[in-house]
């Protein structure tokens, strides 16, 4: 069983004001999971935290972390912008960018934004936009082959392929990186790799912080540079179903010391660019039941869709649903949730075990605070929903209103 951060009466009064289907974030959970994160490497005097814009890209959510002392890691120019209009720059940004057009890197320089790259031929193409290259640069790692953990302590493993995967540079480029840089202007280096994601180990960071410290330490003695941070990127997961168990974010702190200590980087600083560990257990996607339908399955229509929330229909993703009112129920029905689309995965849950479920009945589908409301999109002329911020409080602060048919209309020449 998965707990609600908000009320049935609560999130009625809500739907009463803001129509649904809507996002709902809450203040108190997304500050203290930041907190827990910065006390849990508080051991190490440079670590940063740059959440990554793309899980969640919406101004109130990045002016919250912020508070919290939270950079953005950003890809594209609208997310430059964002931070921008945030009033998020300089070194709380950091540009991880791939496929990177010029005006992109010019933006980036322009706010003082640490550039990350991503691949040999950009060292080049870097001076060649910008007319120079910052004293302080990263470069992306792509150690190719498969990762794996093996069996880990959790007693599951974890596992991907950097070969398949268009990030990085190989180690004999980043080596060539390096020295050009390092000839060109550079004299600050950061490391960055992202080899899992969605890990539930709490091996996989501490594994990754041994790579990357080998790494700088080889690089050190290749070319004398100066290695003054390791960004450990994202990758930390979330418990999506109930039987998972949450990860230890300070045995993960604590296993990145030890990895720094055995290999004499205790005063590099650690960053990370971690979005579905700082929100997604802190924002839901509230939809009403609107429809029943019995054929050859029981379904359940809602008014949301896999437009205001893709991950089931384009992964599979599993979201755990709690109907508001019916916590303790027995879910003795097998329901199909469906939206409305003409597409026959437009489905939040599959033969899903739940409570009785009659039209009007309130749904909360946990889990959805990263990558939720930022993969929406307009098939079918669908408009995105609202964004709500539940406060400490108990009030509702409106982060985003919903679209509207004028909006959807706005750019077509008829």
């Amino acid at each position: 069983m998965k707990n609600t951060f908000v009320t049935k009466e609560r999130l009625e009064a809500i739907a009463a004001e803001w129509p649904t289907p809507f996002y709902l974030y809450d203040e108190k959970g997304i500050r203290e999971n930041a907190r827990r994160l910065r006390q849990a490497f508080a051991w190490n005097p440079g670590f940063r935290e740059y959440f990554a814009v793309k899980a969640t890209p919406t101004p109130g959510i990045l002016k919250l972390l912020y508070e919290e002392g939270c950079g953005c890691d950003v890809s594209s120019m609208a997310e430059l912008l964002l931070a921008e209009r945030c009033g998020i720059t300089g070194k709380d940004l950091m540009f991880s960018s791939n496929n990177t057009p010029a005006d992109e890197f010019r933006k980036a320089a322009e706010l003082g934004a640490i550039i990350n790259l991503d691949d040999l031929t950009l060292v080049d193409f870097l001076k060649e936009s910008i007319g120079y290259i910052p004293e302080t640069v990263c470069c992306r790692y792509n150690p190719g082959g498969t990762f794996t953990l093996g069996a880990t302590g959790e007693g599951f493993q974890v596992m991907d392929t950097p070969a398949e995967a268009k990030y990085g540079m190989t180690r004999p480029q980043l080596s060539e990186a390096v020295r050009k840089l390092a000839d060109m202007g550079a004299k600050s280096f950061g490391l960055h790799a992202f080899l899992a994601s969605n890990t539930l180990s709490n091996e996989y960071f501490p594994t990754l912080a041994q790579i990357l410290c080998r790494l700088a330490a080889e690089l050190r003695q290749e070319t004398g540079v100066n290695i003054t941070f390791l960004n450990l990127s994202g990758g930390i997961g979330v418990p999506y179903r109930p039987e998972q168990t949450e990860s230890d974010i300070f045995a993960i702190g604590e296993g990145v010391r030890r990895a720094c200590e055995n290999a004499g980087l205790d005063n590099v600083a650690i960053y990370a660019e971690l979005g579905r560990y700082m929100l997604a257990p802190y924002g839901a996607l509230i939809t009403r039941a609107t429809h029943e339908k019995h054929i050859y399955k029981e379904y359940i229509g809602v008014d949301a869709c896999a437009c205001n929330l893709m991950r089931p229909a384009m992964y599979g993703a599993y979201h755990h649903i709690t109907v508001m009112g019916k916590e303790h129920a027995p879910c003795d029905h097998l329901y199909d949730v469906v939206g409305g689309l003409c597409e026959n995965n437009d489905k939040f849950a599959i033969d899903r075990p739940l409570p009785e479920i009659v039209p009007g009945d309130l749904l909360f589908i946990h889990d959805t605070g990263a990558h939720g409301f930022s993969m929406g999109y307009n098939y079918n002329g669908k408009l995105r929903s609202a964004e709500l911020l539940l406060k400490e409080d108990g009030s509702v602060e409106l982060l985003r209103r919903a679209e509207t048919m004028d909006d959807y209309f706005r750019t077509v020449v008829w």
